[in-house]
């Protein structure tokens, strides 16, 4: 089994690597491989809404991780997404990048278990966490929960390191991520799958 890391912020090895480290050493610690993809710190275009994905189940701009980051996201039984908090939101390039690669490829991330990760350095992490929630909770992603609301705080990693209760809520989030993992391979992704109904689209018009 494998968890993959979305690690949203411009700073490849900065507070959100730290605590999402935090998160992937209980995991390891389960015998379950983890995986860190980095958003980098290029232009991500947002969603234009061309809908050519409906037709070729992928992104019709390749030139940033959108497709690479869904193409492993595919083989992998779990995801874990990390951002730092700007204006007590997500990151909006993150944002962008997962609009983009939820719309174009969320039909393969059903029911693998998912949690988000926020830091921030005071304020503003409950609407972050909020706002990355969203997109497992549309994609019939179960949500992994921990003791507390996935933060930390810090301005920098030597700061988030003094945050003791966020750390333990990294811990404890790794430790539940890799038990409902072993859960779910128990039952078997198949099995699940086979109870999903057929969707239902409603349009609210006057």
């Amino acid at each position: 089994m494998r968890v993959l890391f979305i690690n949203g912020s411009p700073h490849e090895k900065g507070c959100v690597f730290t605590a999402l480290s935090e998160v992937a050493s209980q995991i390891e610690a389960e015998a379950i491989e983890t995986e860190f993809f980095h958003i980098g710190i290029n232009p991500i275009r947002g969603c234009t809404g061309c809908k050519s994905c409906a037709g070729t189940g992928r992104c019709v701009y390749d030139d940033d991780g959108v497709n690479a980051c869904a193409e492993r996201l595919a083989l992998a039984d779990g995801l874990v997404v990390g951002s730092p908090v700007y204006y007590a939101s997500a990151n909006g390039a993150l944002c962008a990048f997962l609009d983009r690669m939820f719309y174009a490829h969320s039909e393969r991330f059903l029911y693998k278990p998912a949690a988000a990760v926020v830091n921030c350095r005071r304020g503003g992490a409950g609407s972050a966490f909020d706002r990355l929630n969203k997109y497992f909770t549309i994609s019939s992603m179960p949500v992994v929960s921990s003791q507390y609301w996935n933060a930390t705080h810090g301005f920098t990693p030597d700061e988030l390191r003094k945050d003791l209760e966020g750390l333990q809520i990294m811990r404890t989030l790794g430790k539940n991520m890799a038990w409902m993992l072993k859960a779910i391979a128990k039952e078997g992704t198949a099995k699940i799958r086979s109870r999903q109904e057929e969707r239902q689209r409603t349009n609210f018009i006057q």
